[in-house]
């Protein structure tokens, strides 16, 4: 059971595989299964957002080729007082250790099977690559509508509470959706946008549009900054945009710094999801990618979603 370069793609861990290869042109919901206590929440959500959006669920975990190589490098350890036996011993530890790893991401994908399905999925693949986040997610975004991912890395704790170590680098690096997840799951039932009028941003507007991941939600169109007629212009503009949702769009022009005018407004109506974009150049861009995005991460209790 040994990983290896050879099979360092993605590996099958479904008994029925080979009924799902005729499926690998259909996107899906991919849920990032690891050791964290977010854990249960990213079935939870994987499981909501599959059922919602009708869209066939796969569940990922994936094994760190740092903490547990494929094969053991100790080429830089030979030196002086070195004996070739004991390069052999830690080569060996390397590989069960790796070997255990991979068992046990086995039986968290077979206990996240287990999950979803109590949580009404209707079926879901397992896969698991050997590697690490960003790259794994790269090499799923054609196959994918929506990415969900805990906002908790494993080292966390009840009183010290982490965001994944990779996380900034897989939101600033992939091009599909993804659904940053809290500790616990409350089902959706309403979305805000975050939104600052720049192109790209529109382009955010035209994407939520043509998605399913808030169909059947309220959703609020909410800019940050002086209120102004140009704004509310740009607001009218997305709004017309998002009509085909069927939904009721509430627009709002909020005054202040980012994160907490955003913060207030979500607080004041009780909103479910925020839905953010990495813009231009904005203060949001800056809000999104700037200092302030550990403390962001760390603090939120509700979902996000990233568009890229």
């Amino acid at each position: 059971m040994t990983a290896t370069k050879e099979n360092s793609g993605i590996q099958s861990h479904n008994k029925n595989e080979k009924h799902h290869q005729g499926e690998a042109d259909m996107l899906r919901v991919v849920a990032c299964i690891d050791g964290s206590r977010a854990a249960p929440a990213v079935c939870d959500y994987a499981a909501w957002a599959s059922r919602h959006m009708d869209t066939p669920l796969m569940l990922l975990h994936v094994l760190d080729e740092e903490r547990y190589p494929a094969e053991p490098d100790l080429a830089g350890s030979i030196g002086l007082g070195s004996r070739e036996q004991l390069l052999d011993e830690l080569a060996e530890l390397d590989r069960k250790r790796a070997k255990l790893a991979l068992e046990h991401g086995h039986h968290m994908l077979d206990e996240a099977e287990a999950r979803v399905k109590a949580a009404g999925a209707a079926e879901a693949v397992k896969r698991q690559r050997h590697g690490n986040l960003t790259e794994s997610l790269m090499a799923l975004e054609k196959e994918t509508r929506l990415f969900v991912v805990g906002l908790h890395g494993e080292s966390s704790s009840d009183r010290d509470i982490h965001i994944g170590s990779q996380l900034e680098t897989a939101i600033r690096s992939v091009h599909r959706p993804i659904l940053l997840v809290p500790d616990e799951f409350a089902q959706p039932k309403s979305a805000m946008l975050a939104f600052d009028g720049s192109d790209t941003a529109f382009k955010g507007v035209e994407l939520l549009a043509a998605s399913p991941v808030l169909k059947g939600m309220p959703v609020h169109l909410v800019m940050i900054g002086t209120d102004s007629a140009d704004r509310w212009e740009q607001l009218k503009k997305a709004e017309k945009m998002l009509a085909g949702l069927g939904v009721e769009i509430t627009p709002a022009i909020r005054d202040g710094d980012v994160e907490p005018a955003l913060h207030a407004y979500q607080d004041e109506h009780d909103i479910d999801i925020l839905v953010m974009g990495a813009y231009g150049h904005s203060r949001i861009r800056q809000f999104l990618v700037g200092s302030t995005t550990t403390t962001m991460l760390k603090t939120a209790k509700k979902p996000l979603v990233i568009l890229r």
